[in-house]
C-alpha cells in the first residue's frame, strides 16, 4: 500500500494578494486582479492589460541575510521563494524537531526566461515594425548584435527557481523542475506526491511560478490570438464559458504547497489542510497548441486521476476547471467533463478562478489547487465571474458571478498545457 500524502502548508502570491486569506477572500467575493499593463508600455500592443502582482519586494518576505543572498533572482523566482517562505512558515516544518532535510525536496513547475529578460525584450521592442505590426528580422537581428546581453547557461534554466529555495531552506532531497506549459505546477504537485508515496522523500516544497507579462509573451500570445483584447473593458474581460469570451487575460504569480507523508506529519504534530488522493496525466499527441477536439486526453486524465483515487465521479463535490477562456478550451473541457461525469455532469459544480486572478501559466494549477483546498475548509465555492451569456455548448453549472456555500469534501482540479499536457489532482478533507 502506497504511503498517504497530506498538505501541511501553503502559500502564494497572486494578483489578487500575497496572503492565504486576503487573497481568498477577494476571490469569494468575485473581485478582479485584471488592469491596464503597468510593468512595460504595452500601448502599442493588441493586448494592454493584464494580471500583475503589485507591490512585490523580496526583502518583505525574507529576513535581511537570506534577502542578501537571493536579491538578483529573477522576478518569478522572487514569487517562487516569497510563496514557498508562506508554506513553509505555514508548515512549521523549520520547528520539526529533527527533521531530516536530506528528506526533503523541491518539485516545481517553473517558467522559462533568463534573468536578463529585459534586455532581450528591450531588443524585440526596439526591432519591431510598427507600421507591420509584426517583427522585422532584419533590424531584430542588428539590434540584437549590439543590444543584447548574454547571459550564463545557468540563469537561463528555468530550475534556478527550484534551486534557490533548496537554498533558501537548506533541504537537501530531490529537486526538479519540470515546464510542461500550463500544466506544469498541477504535473509537479502531481509527480511530488508520487515520490512521497514510493518512499524517495518524507516532504515536498511543491507548486510552480511564471512571469510572462513582457513583449515577448504577450506578442507571443497575440500571434497565437490566445489573449482578449478588451482593451476597453478589461476588468471582466476574462470570462471562461462565457459566448462571448475571446481569450485569457496573462497573470503571474507562484503557488506553493508543503505536500508531507502522513506519519511524518502526524509525528511533529502537524496540521493537517488537506489529503492529495489521486494524480492522472497524459499527452493528447495531436497538435502543440490545440486540445484534440474530443477531449480524450482531459476524459483519460480526470479518468486516471478519480481511479487513482479509488474513487468513482460520483464522488466529486466540485471541479477546478482549467477554464482559460478561450473558445476552444472550455467547450472541449466541457466536453471532456461530460464524458467522464455522463448524465450527472450538469449536477456538479465547474468554475474557474482565471476569472478574476487572469492565467498565472506555469503558477495556474498550484494555486487553483490551493483554491479547492480553501473551498473544502469553508464550504464555498469560488464563482465563475464575468459569466453573462450562456454558450449551448457550455451548458454545466459554472457557478455564475456569485459564490456558493454548499458541502465541499473532494474536489477535481485541471490543468491542460501547450504540447498537448493533460494533469489532473483529486484532493478531499482529510479524515483519519
Amino acid at each position: 500500500m502506497s504511503r498517504r500524502v497530506v498538505v501541511t502548508g501553503m502559500g502564494w502570491i497572486t494578483p489578487l494578494g500575497r496572503d492565504i486569506e486576503t487573497t481568498w477572500g477577494r476571490i469569494l467575493a468575485g473581485e478582479s486582479g485584471v488592469a491596464k499593463t503597468t510593468i512595460f508600455d504595452a500601448g502599442t500592443f493588441p493586448t494592454q492589460f493584464s494580471a500583475e502582482v503589485k507591490d512585490f519586494a523580496l526583502k518583505d518576505f525574507l529576513n535581511p541575510p537570506e534577502y542578501d543572498v537571493h536579491k538578483t533572482v529573477s522576478r518569478q523566482a522572487g514569487f517562487a521563494l516569497a510563496a514557498a517562505k508562506l508554506a513553509w512558515t505555514d508548515s512549521n516544518l523549520e520547528g520539526a524537531a529533527d527533521l531530516d532535510k536530506t528528506r526533503v525536496g523541491v518539485y516545481l513547475g517553473g517558467g522559462e526566461g533568463p534573468m536578463d529578460f529585459d534586455n532581450f525584450t528591450a531588443a524585440a521592442v526596439e526591432g519591431w515594425n510598427y507600421e507591420d505590426n509584426d517583427l522585422d528580422a532584419t533590424r531584430w537581428a542588428d539590434v540584437a548584435s549590439t543590444q543584447l546581453q548574454m547571459t550564463t547557461e545557468a540563469e537561463q534554466d528555468p530550475n534556478m527557481a527550484a534551486g534557490h529555495i533548496a537554498q533558501l531552506f537548506g533541504v537537501e532531497g530531490p529537486n526538479f523542475n519540470t515546464l510542461t506549459a500550463c500544466a506544469a505546477s498541477t504535473q509537479a504537485i502531481g509527480e511530488a506526491t508520487n515520490m512521497i508515496r514510493r518512499g524517495d522523500a518524507d516532504a515536498m516544497i511543491s507548486g510552480g511560478c511564471h512571469s510572462m507579462i513582457h513583449p515577448f509573451g504577450v506578442t507571443g500570445f497575440n500571434r497565437l490570438t490566445a489573449l482578449s483584447t478588451r482593451n476597453d473593458t478589461c476588468l471582466t474581460a476574462s470570462r471562461p464559458f462565457d459566448r462571448t469570451r475571446d481569450g485569457f487575460v496573462l497573470g503571474e504569480g507562484a503557488g506553493m504547497l508543503i505536500l508531507e507523508e502522513l506519519e511524518h506529519a502526524r509525528a511533529r504534530g502537524a496540521k493537517i489542510l488537506a489529503e492529495i488522493v489521486g494524480y492522472g496525466s497524459t499527452a493528447d499527441a495531436f497538435r502543440i497548441t490545440d486540445i484534440h477536439e474530443d477531449g480524450r486526453g482531459g476524459i483519460a486524465a480526470m479518468r486516471m486521476a478519480i481511479e487513482d483515487a479509488g474513487l468513482s465521479p460520483q464522488d466529486i463535490h466540485y471541479i477546478s476547471a482549467h477554464g482559460t477562456g478561450t473558445q476552444e478550451n472550455d467547450k472541449i473541457e466541457t466536453l471532456a467533463i461530460r464524458g467522464v461525469f455522463g448524465e450527472n455532469a450538469k449536477n456538479v459544480p465547474v468554475s474557474s478562478v482565471k476569472s478574476m486572478m487572469g492565467h498565472l501559466i506555469a503558477a495556474a494549477g498550484a494555486c487553483e489547487l490551493i483554491t479547492c483546498i480553501l473551498a473544502i475548509r469553508d464550504n464555498q465555492l469560488p464563482p465563475t465571474m464575468n459569466y453573462e451569456h450562456p454558450d449551448p455548448v457550455c451548458d454545466l453549472d459554472y457557478v455564475p458571478n456569485e459564490r456558493r456555500e454548499t458541502n465541499v469534501q473532494t474536489c477535481l482540479s485541471n490543468s491542460f498545457g501547450f504540447g498537448g499536457q493533460n494533469d489532473t489532482l483529486v484532493v478531499t478533507a482529510f479524515s483519519s
